[in-house]
């Protein structure tokens, strides 16, 4: 097991834990959560020898083997295959031993070393290797014509999976990995939570990927403050646990300030009067001895906004009988689509089917090969990929490449702009060279909501973003007034933000009409489909399969009636929130006030007769969607 004994970690003079005492014990899956730069990957260098405590100790096994996923990426002409076996360390140092000792395979001596070796590759399943490693490759999305490519062949992308693929390699005790999902796909995913739910280590998972925290990990390891607190289940258990606690401190701080209160004003009434000072003197001694709960100091979650034009078109972009790709190959083909003001798109597809080079064409970043496309006279769009975070110049402040955008613009409502988006003080000013990875990102959302769009497409916005970020701009997509065409990996993100799915795949632009569930099915089904069954077997599946299509499209538009209620409320609880806080303030009460607080009654007044009309639409929707699947089962 993992012991921690009062340890304390630093990095310079950053204090990033002090004080943790915790057990991990074996066979634990943790989820390690907290912002960027709190020092979670700091903690994994302690388990690898790069760092140590600076005061206190971390105990765990000497015989224990850990695993890391790597965040280099190498670049070397050894093949995908042979890259992912390596991952297996002794089986690889065996393998030299054994060819070492063949070279002299007559001496009486080496015969019992080959014995010895021949031994220990079958105990440590040794020739089942390439097999693991080929299952290994397939789940993280390698197409198997591809185990025999070079690693510089990859891309940077997959070659982080590459790394986490080599990581899963290896016999482990403790299994490190950091952001493992950043570039993989939702099949991918659901691949790997699976591995992972039959890993019989220790698990230790940094992420910032809710669902994947959900399903993967049943403890959670949380940075805050200078504190590290281990919870009980996943990140959603963990989560609750912590808003019950904060809520529990809150409570017996304000019953302790009352109580403290009511002895100091004892002590100031009556510390002067004889036959009341030896009671007053206790007291007084009374709060020297108290140990005082302290107030709940919550981190200030900031919020951003991503404003869209005044100006509308209906529709936004119309494409008629495309085909898109690169030069003389055609990705996706008799492509015809329709994105008006107020769609909420999701796009699915596995990896490589096109969703980002859909995304690009209908971005206007490539051209489409053939095919009409027809932009309405107000169209705007703000589009979010990778790239564009690379294009970033390293030279400049994030308050230059805004001024560049809008000359006019003064520099006060630069720095107001992108302070909503977390950026302070110096780093307005500074070039961006020395950015993390979830700063750029933040700046290139920024540059994006900058210019008011009315089409965002967005394509894996949230890699390199933290918790705190990633739920800043699911509420700014929830309150966005203009269309969303969104790819990414993060279903909570997706659950949240989209109405419809389009489905990519063979080449065509689908309209889905299920919901992720389902789509996670249909992905298992491809995967099952793969192997040979009977013909029994194949009728039976495909019965089912009829069954739950019929299902879906049943129940398809009464989940759309739920969600959309949903939205409603979500985009009216904020803006009611506001006003009462408002309402709150007694300064909104003074004579020259009347006028605002006229409007605030009449605003709240409206808002929450919105909110009835939605919650009696969001009552029905789920009624009758409840009914539809109780007949359906």
């Amino acid at each position: 097991m993992l012991n921690f004994e009062n340890a304390q970690l630093r990095r310079g003079a950053k204090i990033l834990f002090d004080h943790a005492s915790l057990r991990i014990h074996n066979g634990d899956r943790v989820g390690v959560v907290g912002r960027n730069g709190c020092g979670k990957s700091s903690l994994f260098k302690v388990f690898t020898g790069e760092l140590s405590t600076d005061s206190g100790e971390i105990i765990w096994p000497k015989n224990w083997r850990i695993a890391l996923m790597a965040q280099e990426l190498l670049s070397t002409d050894v093949s995908a295959l042979d890259y992912v076996l390596a991952g297996d360390a002794l089986r690889a140092q065996l393998l030299i031993d054994l060819a070492d000792a063949e070279v002299n395979a007559k001496d009486k001596h080496n015969e019992k070393r080959i014995a010895a070796i021949h031994a220990e590759l079958d105990n440590n399943n040794a020739w089942t290797a390439p097999t693991r490693a080929t299952k290994l490759l397939s789940g993280l999305g390698f197409e198997e014509s591809t185990h025999g490519n070079t690693v510089t062949n990859f891309s940077g992308g997959w070659r982080v999976r590459l790394n986490l693929a080599r990581a899963l390699m290896m016999p482990s005790d403790l299994l490190l990995l950091d952001e493992p999902t950043n570039h993989l796909d939702i099949d991918a995913i659901a691949w790997l939570e699976n591995w992972l739910q039959a890993y019989r280590g220790t698990l230790l998972l940094v992420s910032h990927d809710r669902d994947f925290l959900d399903a993967a990990t049943t403890k959670t390891l949380w940075f805050e403050r200078k504190d590290l607190r281990l919870f009980n289940g996943n990140y959603e258990s963990a989560l609750r646990q912590k808003t019950e606690q904060l809520a529990q401190q809150q409570a017996e701080h304000e019953k302790q300030q009352a109580q403290i209160a009511h002895m100091q004003d004892f002590v100031r009434r009556f510390k002067a009067k004889a036959s009341k000072a030896k009671q007053a003197q206790s007291r007084v001694k009374a709060l020297e001895r108290m140990q005082q709960v302290q107030a709940v100091r919550l981190d200030t979650p900031f919020t951003f906004r991503l404003p869209s034009t005044e100006k509308m078109s209906d529709p936004l972009l119309v494409v008629h009988d495309a085909a898109i790709g690169y030069g003389d190959n055609a990705i996706i083909s008799n492509l015809d689509l329709t994105i008006r003001n107020g769609d909420r798109i999701g796009v699915l597809g596995v990896n490589g089917a096109g969703k980002s080079t859909l995304l690009k064409t209908l971005a206007a970043e490539i051209p489409m090969l053939t095919g009409e496309r027809n932009e309405g006279e107000h169209l705007k769009i703000g589009y979010f990929a990778q790239h564009q975070m690379e294009a970033l110049d390293l030279n400049a402040s994030p308050l230059t490449q805004l001024k560049r955008l809008t000359p006019q613009a003064t520099e006060q409502s630069i720095r107001t702009f992108l302070g909503s988006f977390n950026f302070q003080e110096e780093a307005v000013a500074d070039s961006i060279h020395h950015f993390s990875g979830g700063e750029k990102a933040r700046l290139a959302l920024a540059l994006i909501a900058w210019q008011k769009p009315n089409l965002l497409i967005l394509d894996e916005p949230t890699n390199h973003l933290d918790m705190e970020v990633r739920d800043a701009l699911l509420l700014a997509m929830q309150q966005f007034e203009g269309a969303v065409l969104l790819v990414s990996h993060d279903r909570y993100l997706l659950r949240h933000t989209v109405d419809n799915f389009w489905l990519v795949a063979n080449s065509q632009v689908l309209n889905y009409e299920g919901d992720l569930a389902d789509y996670q099915q249909h992905l298992s089904q491809i995967s099952t489909n793969d192997e040979p069954t009977s013909s029994t077997k194949t009728d039976d599946k495909k019965a089912k399969r009829q069954q739950a299509a019929e299902l879906r499209n049943l129940l398809a538009p009464l989940k759309k009636s739920v969600t959309r209620a949903e939205k409603s409320m979500a985009k009216i609880e904020p803006k009611l929130v506001a006003i009462e806080q408002r309402l709150a303030d007694p300064s909104i009460y003074e004579q020259s006030n009347k006028d605002e607080l006229k409007n605030l009654l009449k605003q709240q007044g409206e808002l929450k007769e919105a909110m009835e009309v939605h919650e009696l639409e969001w009552m029905d929707a789920v009624e009758q969607l409840e009914q539809a699947e109780a007949a359906y089962s």
